[in-house]
């Protein structure tokens, strides 16, 4: 059984016990219970619902791992050639590590 959820705008698959990385929530904190109830898809043993936008009465419900994750460093180089500019800038996103303990459909 999984599910299609939308979190922040970006979907993702939700199966139970498994981790999501996602967008950094504001007001998470560890260990914090989180239910999301944008559901877009559910597929219970072949048996798929489509939401027109949203499945009613369906939600995905996780548990905060670690609310303030750092992904991979991104270099942003920026040259114009004969001219002597040069310019790096480096990133790094910010995540939010959450636990699927529940998929209600």
């Amino acid at each position: 059984m999984y599910a299609i959820v939308e979190i922040n705008g970006q979907q993702f698959k939700a199966e139970e016990g498994k981790k999501l990385f996602v967008n950094h929530l504001q007001k998470a904190e560890e260990g914090q219970t989180v239910e999301f109830e944008k559901v877009l898809l559910v597929d219970v043993d072949g048996n798929v619902t489509v939401g027109t936008p949203a499945v009613s009465g369906a939600k995905v419900v996780c548990e905060v791992v670690n609310p303030l994750v750092k992904g991979e460093k991104v270099l942003v180089f920026h040259k114009k050639r004969r001219k002597g500019y040069r310019k790096l800038n480096g990133f790094r996103h910010q995540f939010t590590e959450l636990a699927i303990k529940q998929v209600i459909a």
